[in-house]
């Protein structure tokens, strides 16, 4: 999955408009202008199509942490969803699928039911303990790969949660 695909399937998820997306950027340390944002919604095959930089999708996710959760205490010097020790505007060394999702839950602040009602949403049985392996360390005995289809059906079934959850509250 592109970081463009993901970009517009979480726009799509959290309904998030371009002004919020730019102040999520901004708040992760990548800072970005709107014809950029722009060129990273377009098409593949349009002109002026630019790929989203891995660095600015940890930057909106980052952004999405810092304004859902609010900052990490003054003594602890990580980033958000980060490892300890890095600055909070270190770039990501390499940000795969299950960092993605990883941080998405962190910002999301959902819990294990949660994660496993969006993938029910998606058409995706999923237990515990296979979720439980998206979020071990790579190189632990029971590590799995988050695959693409797993983080596109995540994202689709999180379209449906929230629209679920919001419309619960009304």
């Amino acid at each position: 999955m592109t970081t463009n695909d993901v970009l517009k399937k979480l726009r799509f998820a959290i309904k998030l408009n371009d002004a919020a997306m730019l102040e999520l950027l901004a708040a992760g340390g990548a800072p970005a202008e709107r014809a950029q944002l722009d060129a990273w919604f377009l098409a593949d095959d349009a002109p002026g199509y630019v790929d989203c930089p891995r660095r600015a999708l940890a930057a909106l996710l980052d952004g999405l942490i810092l304004r859902e959760r609010g900052p990490r205490p003054a003594t602890d010097a990580a980033s958000p969803g980060g490892s300890a020790g890095k600055g909070a505007g270190a770039p990501e060394p390499f940000l795969d699928n299950n960092q993605i999702l990883k941080k998405l839950r962190i910002a999301l602040q959902l819990q294990e039911g949660d994660m496993i009602a969006i993938m029910r949403r998606a058409g995706v049985e999923l237990s515990k303990s296979e979720l439980s392996a998206l979020f071990r360390k790579k190189g632990q005995k029971n590590y799995q790969e988050c695959l693409d289809q797993f983080l596109r059906n995540f994202l689709a079934g999180l379209a449906g949660y929230q629209r679920a959850d919001t419309a619960n509250r009304s």
